[in-house]
């Protein structure tokens, strides 16, 4: 898994570096404009992609036809793209969304080598190949006993205080590691993996709020759920963005179990009831 891992974050080093060059280029041409720049980098505002829509538009018709890159002594721009300097940027950006785009789609035919991918993942609705490269490569099923151990690991388990677990002091756990003397010492730190709970919790939730409830049973579990927070004393006097996040933390913990439960199966290995399963009797049953 780990020529994979690699080949996945490669692809999302590149697609962050496309997304904070087009909000830098975004803020360039608003500048000239004299608008105020976003000051977001993680994403593009839907402003910035209308930005880089007219810039691709205006690059091709300034580069179309032509056999080779435009040299700056004979370039002639136009009323988006008026300078050498700015068709620059802009085919900077544009080899950068290419390499992303290449990357993805490497890696949508890496993963049909994988059962998971063929037999579970490939079935769900609004879960792509990149989403599907991070849990390949970042969860090792194997060391998984339980659902929950997956839920920890992915940073959606509840801390000591009640909280969903988070990087607040209070939720550092100790752990043992060791020195450059070869001794062993103990720091705190967090419990899970960053990078896998924010695509989980960020890409993948939001990709499936986006899908009809239809057609993707992970949108029903979230609904239901937030239905039930909003009728529900305890959650009355929370935000609706609270009970939101929430709403996700839960159906994305769902899909987890689903996925627990198809990928210890398909690799022979035993699978465990959930707490609510074993428990409390509650059955939830896998997404077909």
């Amino acid at each position: 898994m780990s020529n994979l891992k690699t080949i996945v974050r490669g692809a999302y080093d590149i697609q962050k570096n496309r997304i904070q060059t087009g909000n830098r280029l975004v803020g360039n041409f608003k500048a000239k404009l004299g608008q105020a720049p976003s000051e977001k980098e993680d994403t593009i505002d839907k402003e910035g992609q209308q930005v880089l829509t007219n810039l691709r538009r205006s690059h091709k018709l300034l580069t179309e036809g032509v056999a080779s890159f435009p040299r700056q002594a004979t370039f002639k721009g136009d009323e988006v793209i008026s300078d050498y300097t700015e068709l620059c940027l802009v085919d900077n950006y544009l080899e950068l969304e290419a390499q992303e785009k290449s990357h993805f789609r490497r890696l949508g035919n890496i993963l049909k080598g994988y059962p998971i991918y063929n037999e579970f993942l490939l079935g769900v609705t609004g879960v792509g190949p990149a989403m599907a490269g991070v849990m390949l490569s970042e969860i090792d099923i194997t060391k998984a006993e339980y659902p929950s151990s997956l839920h920890k690991y992915a940073g959606l388990d509840v801390a000591s205080d009640g909280q969903g677990r988070s990087r607040k002091k209070e939720h550092l756990e100790d752990s043992e590691y060791v020195d450059a003397e070869g001794e062993v010492k103990v720091k705190k730190g967090i419990t899970f993996n960053p990078f896998l709970k924010t695509k989980l919790v960020g890409v993948l939730g939001s990709s499936f709020i986006k899908q009809s409830p239809d057609k993707c049973v992970y949108r029903k579990i979230y609904d239901d759920y937030k239905h039930r927070l909003e009728h529900m004393d305890a959650h009355k006097e929370k935000s609706k963005g609270h009970r939101h996040n929430m709403a996700v933390r839960y159906m994305v913990k769902m899909f987890l179990v689903d996925l627990y439960n198809a990928w210890r199966r398909i690799e022979g290995l035993p699978v465990a009831p959930t707490y609510s399963e074993a428990k409390l009797g509650k059955v939830h049953k896998i997404a077909a």
